[in-house]
């Protein structure tokens, strides 16, 4: 895989998904990477870029997903087509794809890898989880995805039978799945400044030791860090 490159594109268009929203992004010649890995991209009018996963990696695109929860990811909710931003990646460890029984389970913004893991590993099941019905519209972005709505909570439609688990979602979610499914691979969040790993701003506690979650992760084996991260539906680092 070519190493991460900084580029500027031009935005290829926005759309309201939910209360979310998806932009679009000339691709060029950019590498997608691997589902779970993500993307810093520049935010005009702001110093810090902000990180977001790969949602969708077409020929001529690649799309985020975003949540409008503060300044910052409320300016890329409304930039306008054809307008340029910068953008480097694709950064840190994704997902193993190449497993056995896969089941992607997803909770709020946590959705956002799936729609192109969905794509890489050929449609596999997957579990969804909303707060709200105008979250949960973001569903629609992954083929055949079950879908529950609180107070249902997403570990309820984990089967009972051994599966392979790819979870993404705020931080109680992914403990919950961690103590159902304990070898699964769970992508975690923490506050970036830079992508990889210059800026310390992402340490978190991990096998006794203090890591940056960008160099190690964001997904982790079966590894949940010590250290309290960030719940996604509430700051703005989203993955």
């Amino acid at each position: 895989m070519a190493s991460p490159r900084r580029e500027q594109r031009r935005v290829g268009g926005s759309e309201r998904i939910g209360l979310y929203t998806l932009l679009r992004l000339e691709r060029g010649g950019l590498e997608a990477g691997l589902p779970g890995q993500f993307f810093m991209l520049d935010v005009p009018g702001h110093i810090m870029p902000r990180p977001f996963s790969i949602c969708l990696a077409e020929k001529d695109e690649l799309a985020f997903l975003i949540n409008p929860v503060g300044p910052a990811t409320r300016v890329l909710c409304e930039l306008e087509r054809g307008q340029k931003i910068g953008l480097f990646g694709p950064l840190g460890n994704g997902f193993r794809t190449d497993v056995k029984r896969p089941l992607l389970v997803g909770g709020g913004i946590g959705v956002a890898p799936f729609p192109y893991a969905a794509q890489v590993m050929g449609n596999p099941p997957v579990v969804l989880g909303f707060r709200t019905a105008r979250q949960a519209e973001a569903a629609q972005l992954v083929p055949k995805a079950e879908v529950c709505i609180e107070p249902q909570l997403v570990t309820e439609l984990i089967p009972g039978v051994p599966m392979d688990v790819l979870a993404c979602g705020p931080e109680p979610m992914l403990h919950a799945v961690h103590a159902l499914v304990p070898d699964a691979q769970l992508a975690w969040e923490a506050p970036m400044a830079c992508g990889f790993g210059a800026c310390y701003g992402c340490v978190v506690e991990l096998d006794g030791k203090s890591r940056r979650l960008c160099v190690e992760g964001p997904v982790l084996n079966g590894r949940p860090p010590a250290l309290p991260l960030i719940d996604d539906e509430e700051e703005e680092a989203e993955a």
